[in-house]
């Protein structure tokens, strides 16, 4: 048996090891039934359902298609991977700030405008001026939709500003 779509199979793994690890941790919470849901019957049959999608694209991996020639996967994206997870590390950080080295909260324009920077790195075209504006427009929509339309409350500013 060889396999037709390297794609195929490395995703129907991922989606099985991800499903399973879902469903494993809902044992931790009270499942329930169906007609009286616990806490861990959502995650539960979530993870089921990702595991069965999984075992179903993998088996299909080996599916020769007439169509299409033997797919191989591709070489690991580590910029994007590197830079995506570093703005999401950052705008945790820049939103509250992390007192233990004494780094105080810079807020959510900040934050989000740090995000937008950093993420944009991952692609290859990266341009200043396109990534600032969709930052500064990103910053100004979060702001009236979270602030002024939800009214919950996140730091804005940087702390040093806004006493």
């Amino acid at each position: 048996m060889t396999m037709a779509s390297q794609k195929d199979f490395f995703s129907g793994l991922m989606f099985t090891a991800v499903g399973g690890a879902f469903a494993w941790g809902a044992g931790d919470y009270d499942i329930g039934s169906a007609a009286r849901m616990g806490p861990g019957y959502f995650p539960l049959m979530l993870g089921l359902l990702l595991v069965l999608l999984g075992m179903a694209i993998t088996l299909k991996s080996f599916a020769k298609s007439e169509t299409q020639a033997s797919e191989r996967l591709g070489a690991f994206a580590w910029r994007p991977l590197i830079f995506v997870l570093l703005a999401n590390v950052l705008f945790g950080v820049l939103l509250v700030g992390l007192p233990s080295i004494g780094l105080p909260a810079m807020g959510m324009f900040v934050a989000i405008i740090v995000l937008t920077l950093v993420a944009s790195m991952a692609r290859k075209g990266f341009s200043w001026k396109e990534a600032l504006l969709l930052g500064a427009g990103l910053a100004l929509g979060s702001y009236l939709a979270f602030v002024r339309v939800l009214q919950l409350q996140f730091p804005v500013w940087p702390a040093f500003i806004a006493q």
